[in-house]
């Protein structure tokens, strides 16, 4: 079967086995069909040698959370990322198709009523405790704020998902943005997803149908400030996804993280100087892809070091949660044992609060009990503050964590 991978890329693994140990699911499993190296020798035997596509190979495919950890681990540049996309694609065309509840889901993300609707439903039977724990779900906002764009210095881009259950971290984005001084254009329902968990399904003509929608609804060259490290990661890729649009590969250009953006503007943010740092250590999970794919990690310590008392590193070199997108809820049982290595390492960090720039992460790690939120929402948090200071650290995680907040509203 032609997988359509370059045989360059395929070949460029020399099977060192330097991924072995960045892999979440080789490390939790200890099965070569389960790492980098064994999934690519798969793929060799199926595009070079004919081999059938069983059961158990579209599995070893299917187990892949896609963080792409094995990409910075490898010496010599095998990209992964689009190995694996590659292959995911060929499989769900040709072999076998994503699930009905994942693609249910999947086609719920672009229509913002449909989603909206579904999230408020959701959000009441919470309340009555009908949504298990193990979903994964953060806990919802009965009421959402209304949106708002302030000019177009900058696009905030909202997307489907956060937009639905997080859009507290939209909020705290707009207004850090607007302390730095720039006006903020909310993409809203012009562009209500990315497509990067479409893409990561494999299902890859409906992936591109979404970018080039959002790439049409989102002209001009101001830049694009993501608050979701996936989404971001997503639509860092355009230019390779619609590789025959130039528009496509200027938009990608303009595409940047929140905690990428603010940390080089950092001189330019009002009150910064004089805030009183919120008195909680913080442990930084760094999501996969905002550090394994965009590599822009460090900014979240730029953007948080004026505004917390101590920040604190996990001792796991970035080694994935087992979010992954829809892989908890596809994977569930490889999914948590992969997050109880995280866990762990949060243990050991012994941090007042987590704080991850993904929600797929922080929904992931919530569900274990971890105080968790984005890293946004501890700048806005601080800066909001003032210089006001609060010597309870209880007090100030419930400040920090909006589903605390609600909850004591709620009361």
């Amino acid at each position: 079967m032609d997988l359509r991978i370059e045989p360059e890329a395929l070949n460029a693994c020399v099977q060192c086995g330097l991924c072995l140990s960045s892999c979440p699911t080789y490390r939790v499993t200890g099965d070569e069909t389960q790492s980098p190296r064994g999934r690519i020798n798969l793929m060799r035997s199926v595009q070079d040698d004919d081999q059938p596509v069983t059961s158990a190979i579209v599995e070893a495919f299917d187990t892949c959370v896609q963080c792409r950890g094995c990409e910075p681990a490898c010496p010599s540049g095998v990209p992964y990322g689009d190995l694996i996309g590659a292959t995911r694609t060929t499989i769900a065309s040709e072999v076998s198709k994503p699930s009905p509840l994942l693609r249910i889901g999947l086609a719920a993300l672009v229509r913002p009523r449909l989603l909206r609707a579904v999230s408020t439903v959701t959000a009441y039977a919470q309340r009555l405790r009908l949504v298990p724990s193990r979903l994964g779900v953060p806990r919802l906002a009965l009421h959402r704020t209304p949106r708002r764009s302030t000019g177009s210095d900058v696009v905030l881009f909202t997307g489907c998902v956060m937009d639905a259950w997080q859009r507290h971290i939209h909020d705290a984005a707009q207004r850090s943005l607007e302390r730095a001084g720039f006006a903020v254009f909310v993409s809203g329902d012009l562009a209500p997803c990315c497509g990067a968990l479409h893409h990561h399904a494999g299902l890859h003509d409906r992936a591109v149908q979404l970018a080039k929608h959002v790439v049409e609804a989102l002209p001009s060259d101001v830049p694009i400030v993501v608050d979701s490290a996936g989404c971001g990661a997503a639509m860092k890729a355009f230019g390779s996804l619609l590789p025959d649009d130039p528009s496509a590969a200027n938009f990608a250009r303009r595409v940047v993280d929140i905690n990428e953006f603010l940390a080089e503007h950092l001189d330019a943010v009002e009150g910064l100087g004089d805030v009183d740092p919120l008195e909680i250590s913080v442990a930084i999970q760094d999501a996969c892809h905002l550090r394994h794919v965009q590599g822009v990690h460090q900014a979240t310590r730029t953007l948080l070091q004026p505004v917390v008392r101590e920040l604190r590193e996990l001792d796991d070199l970035g080694l994935c949660c087992g979010a992954g997108g829809a892989f908890s809820v596809m994977q569930p049982e490889l999914s948590r044992r992969i997050r109880d290595l995280k866990l762990a390492s949060i243990r050991r960090a012994d941090a007042d609060i987590v704080v991850s720039a993904n929600p797929g992460c922080s929904g992931h790690l919530a569900t274990a009990g971890v105080e968790v939120c984005h890293p946004i929402e501890l700048f806005d948090r601080a800066l909001s503050r003032g210089s006001s200071r609060s010597g309870a650290a209880r007090a100030l995680l419930d400040e920090a964590n909006p589903r605390l907040d609600n909850q004591n509203k709620e009361q």
